[in-house]
């Protein structure tokens, strides 16, 4: 399959509605913690493609294949570093079929996620050894017909480096994202700002960069806000996809917070803050699609929104760029 249905949606729609999240539709549907959500592509096809009929019945225009543990390095961890091919493109094949159903265009992304591993020089990866992982997995994925690579949850820009690297080995439009905290920075310490700087130098760059999972909506809409101030309002399409809260575990049940209802307000704040693809991530099932659905269809532009309006809106702390000083690198 050609790229042509993510890049024509993307002419056509001023929003696209990313779908939510595979893991917990899983889950949901009875996958045990623990488990390796990968191997149900050939052992579960019909319930992988249930949850992506779900959600493009829910209004997604993109959905994400069940392939996010899909490296070799994740794969390690269930013996299963030599199904990379067959898993992945066993993944690609029931997402296609679940897009080519569809009575409009939907377009297929292959999910990308990251190694596992920390990069060199605080963790024990290379770039080669990332490189080589990503670009195995991108090469089954993009065989198999997917129309965008979609690298997300990403924490550093090594890693981020590695993928993207990879993913331009193949002919096909590649989004990133990455995973921000309240503190307005990826678990390596990595900034918004940062990162958008790093996507706008590459060769070729990314069409698409944001932010998914996270804390919640807050920070999610924050780091999409940042990025376009960064410069990525007209030369990269801004993406949120947020997911739905710190979860709650009681009584053996684990709920997340963001209900649907929260929808409405999130995808106001996002498409303000320049996003163009707004979806959700962990502890988001097809209702919460669905609010996005009505809520995108419903927007009207309006003018940019600041760190205040999204606290007051979506919760969390008013967060703004720190003032740069001068610090001497340490060494040892």
């Amino acid at each position: 399959m050609s790229s042509s249905i993510f890049t024509n949606l993307l002419d056509t729609h001023p929003i696209l509605v990313a779908d939510g999240a595979m893991g917990t539709s899983l889950f949901d549907l009875g996958l045990e913690s623990g488990g390796c959500p990968e191997f149900l592509n050939v052992e579960e096809p019909d319930l992988i493609g249930k949850v992506h009929r779900q959600f493009i019945e829910a209004g997604a225009d993109i959905i994400l294949t069940n392939t996010f543990g899909g490296n070799r390095c994740r794969l390690k961890l269930h013996k299963a570093e030599g199904r990379v091919a067959e898993l992945n493109q066993a993944a690609v094949a029931i997402a296609r079929a679940a897009a080519d159903a569809a009575d409009r265009p939907v377009a297929v992304a292959a999910s990308v996620g990251p190694t596992g591993d920390l990069y060199e020089p605080v963790g024990p990866l290379s770039y080669d050894e990332g490189f080589t992982a990503f670009s195995e997995q991108i090469a089954a994925v993009a065989d198999a017909g997917v129309d965008v690579i979609w690298i997300e949850t990403l924490s550093s820009i090594e890693e981020a480096q590695a993928a993207l690297d990879a993913a331009n080995t193949v002919a096909l439009p590649t989004v990133v994202t990455m995973s921000f905290d309240t503190n307005g920075r990826t678990m390596m310490g990595v900034r918004p700002k940062e990162v958008a700087e790093w996507a706008r130098a590459q060769r070729p760059a990314p069409i698409g960069l944001g932010a998914n999972c996270g804390i919640g909506p807050s920070d999610v809409v924050q780091a999409a806000l940042d990025m376009r101030g960064a410069g990525t309002k007209t030369d990269l399409v801004v993406v949120a996809k947020t997911n739905c809260g710190i979860p709650l575990y009681s009584d053996g049940v684990l709920s997340y917070p963001t209900a649907p209802t929260a929808m409405a307000d999130y995808v106001e704040m996002a498409a303000r803050a320049g996003a163009r693809i707004i979806g959700s991530c962990c502890g988001s099932g097809p209702a919460h699609i669905a609010a996005i659905r009505s809520a995108v269809d419903a927007h009207a532009a309006g003018g940019p929104t600041t760190p205040d309006e999204i606290a007051a809106r979506l919760g969390g702390e008013v967060r703004t760029e720190p003032t740069r000083v001068r610090t001497r690198r340490r060494t040892g």
